[in-house]
């Protein structure tokens, strides 16, 4: 199914749009939550949420992409959700560690889609730094920051020391702040 049709249905109010994208992208979104909640019950409640959102921006929004519309939106519920679990108690030290690098480098997600023009220009900053990066470094970058993967499972995936992959994180958050700060986006 294309996405094109997808978000047609979408701009048309057919309902059946809901059920198009829950049976193309519920397990990648789903995953986006469970790598954050690990919870079922609150991962299935943020996918969920996020076919309401899409049903509420989408008109007037018209998503370049629409898995990363979702996986955005997926993201944004599951950190809101993992923020209120965790107000009284201290977070585990995964999400600690992703929670910390997303918030230093303040790439907040954009919980309110309003904002959108704003988040699309970040978006095409983020996009042409990660267009500079080798394969390689771009995997790792991505399988860190948007999929949230664990350092250990990128290590393997790469045939790489975790503190190997510490570093390259760390020197590519760098850059990208230093991008950033250029554009006055920090």
């Amino acid at each position: 199914m294309e996405d094109t049709y997808i978000i047609e249905l979408f701009w048309s109010r057919d309902e059946s749009a809901i059920q198009l994208v829950d049976k193309k992208y519920n397990s990648t979104c789903y995953s986006i939550a469970w790598k954050l909640l690990m919870n079922r019950e609150d991962s299935e409640e943020c996918v969920n949420d996020t076919w309401f959102a899409a049903w509420r921006y989408i008109p007037p929004k018209r998503p370049p992409k629409l898995v990363a519309f979702l996986g955005k939106i997926t993201r944004g519920f599951a950190i809101d959700m993992l923020r209120k679990k965790h107000a009284a108690k201290r977070t585990d030290m995964h999400i600690a560690d992703i929670t910390e690098d997303v918030e230093s480098l303040n790439i907040a997600i954009m919980h309110n889609l309003d904002e959108h023009m704003e988040a699309e220009k970040l978006i095409e900053i983020i996009n042409r730094f990660l267009g500079g990066l080798s394969d390689r470094d771009r995997d790792i970058f991505v399988q860190r920051y948007w999929v949230m993967e664990s350092i250990k499972n990128i290590a393997t995936r790469h045939k790489m020391s975790e503190g190997a992959i510490k570093q390259n994180l760390l020197r590519n958050k760098r850059k990208l702040k230093k991008i950033l700060e250029k554009e006055g986006r920090l």
